[in-house]
């Protein structure tokens, strides 16, 4: 018995082009009648939105790393169900890690490969390399005997000249990877960026155009047969004796702000949520719309609430509704960005001051930036919606926000890095309101 047939899109460093090229072949290759499933290595919640954007289905998280074996294997099955074949976008280089002693690539792409016996396709950028793109192919597909590097595809490409050379040095280095074709050089072929990734897909206007330009072009220069046939059915299998979800509901009643300030939220964790027979409700922030009031829990994601301060602040009814589900004793969590929501007040990137729920005695600042990056595990200090104390996860911290204040509250977690250095305590809880910069991704395994 085997798992559905998939590929994973890789690269040698960030910026090779993975994710347009992952887009254009998603749209490409359902316009061509596969049925292609979306997926990302790693703790990313952009990128997936724009896999969602190009099939127009969910696209899961596949993390080494964060996630447990059997989690993976099942978020791989239900992205594979009724499909052809998933495409799985990398994440940052191909063997880029959690850098634990003896082991940098830890939790890297090369392990999602290596665990799922899925293939790779390395997107090499070309625009300043000539022959010397063999010994690259070479060396990343010779790296790790469990991970097979199967083809290439070489991304702003100057010339069918220097497509020729690309091709030549490969024929002659390493012939047994495939080259699939070769992208030229287009300006147009380019998404705007801001801090954390990519500007997010539901703010842009002419994205599914982007998309179809993508995918128009692609057939043109990629072999799509020839990448077909290269995937190979993933050989994980959900055990079934591990408990299914990620992160249990935190009420039966869960209220999820949904818009452009609270945009990261997991599809499988809520996907976990609702088939533990949560009832979900959705509410929008920005809209100035308040939680269910029937709701005895409220989830505040992350995202950029610092871009829309201002607007937040001025939200009456949100953060009255907010402040009456603290009241009634419903469990309010925040994550990152929703954290920051529930403080007393946040600072711009203008240094402006915007009044906040009030919930949390925290003052943050995106004034005064300071990148925070990197695995986490986090272990509750007391008996939460989250679970028992004692209960640990595994997750991510990825913001720019800086703590200008905080008063005496209960500590939510004791925290570490993905070594296991000690990073003291991480959020805070006042009665039923909780939250933390970690966002979670799974249970660490007993």
């Amino acid at each position: 018995m085997t798992g559905p047939a998939g590929l994973i899109i890789a690269a040698p460093s960030s910026g090779s082009g993975k994710t347009v090229i992952t887009l254009g072949l998603l749209r490409a290759l359902s316009s061509a009648g596969q049925r292609v499933a979306g997926a990302k290595a790693g703790p990313d919640y952009i990128d997936p939105a724009f896999h969602a954007a190009a099939t127009r289905e969910p696209s899961f998280n596949l993390d080494p790393w964060a996630m447990r074996p059997d989690t993976i294997a099942r978020l791989i099955a239900m992205a594979g169900r009724d499909r052809d074949m998933v495409l799985t976008e990398g994440v940052m280089g191909l063997f880029d890690g959690a850098n634990l002693p003896g082991r940098p690539d830890a939790g890297s792409t090369a392990d999602l490969a290596a665990l799922s016996g899925w293939p790779v396709i390395l997107v090499i950028n070309a625009a300043k390399q000539a022959a010397s793109v063999a010994a690259l192919a070479a060396g990343f597909a010779r790296h790790r005997a469990d991970v097979c590097v199967a083809g290439v595809i070489f991304n702003r490409v100057g010339s069918p000249a220097h497509e020729q050379v690309l091709r030549d040095a490969m024929a002659l280095t390493c012939p047994e990877i495939a080259v699939l074709g070769a992208v030229p050089r287009r300006s147009a072929l380019a998404l705007p960026e801001r801090h954390l990734g990519l500007v997010q897909a539901g703010e842009q206007a002419g994205l599914d155009d982007f998309i179809e330009g993508a995918a128009g072009l692609l057939p043109e220069v990629i072999d799509l047969d020839a990448l077909i046939g290269l995937s190979k059915p993933c050989r994980l299998l959900a055990t079934g004796t591990a408990a299914a979800a990620q992160i249990l509901p935190p009420g039966q009643r869960v209220a999820i702000a949904r818009d452009d300030a609270f945009a990261f939220a997991y599809p499988s964790l809520l996907e976990d949520w609702h088939t533990a027979g949560a009832e979900l409700s959705f509410f929008s922030p920005l809209r100035n719309a308040a939680p269910d009031p029937e709701a005895d829990a409220v989830y505040l994601p992350g995202g950029y609430p610092e871009l829309h301060a201002g607007k937040l602040a001025s939200a009456e009814t949100f953060q009255t509704g907010l402040r009456s589900a603290a009241a009634r004793g419903a469990a309010v969590f925040g994550e990152c960005g929703g954290y920051m929501v529930l403080g007393q007040g946040l600072v711009d990137a203008t240094g402006t001051h915007h009044r906040m729920a009030g919930l949390l005695p925290l003052e943050t600042s995106f004034a005064q930036r300071k990148l925070h990056l990197g695995y986490r595990t986090a272990r509750t200090l007391s008996d939460t919606r989250l679970g028992r104390a004692g209960t640990t996860y595994r997750g991510h911290e990825f913001h720019y926000a800086t703590v200008i204040s905080e008063d005496n509250a209960s500590p939510l977690f004791a925290a570490a890095n993905a070594r296991g250095d000690d990073l003291g305590s991480a959020g805070m809880s006042v009665g039923s309101v909780s939250g933390s910069f970690i966002h979670l991704i799974d249970r660490e395994a007993a």
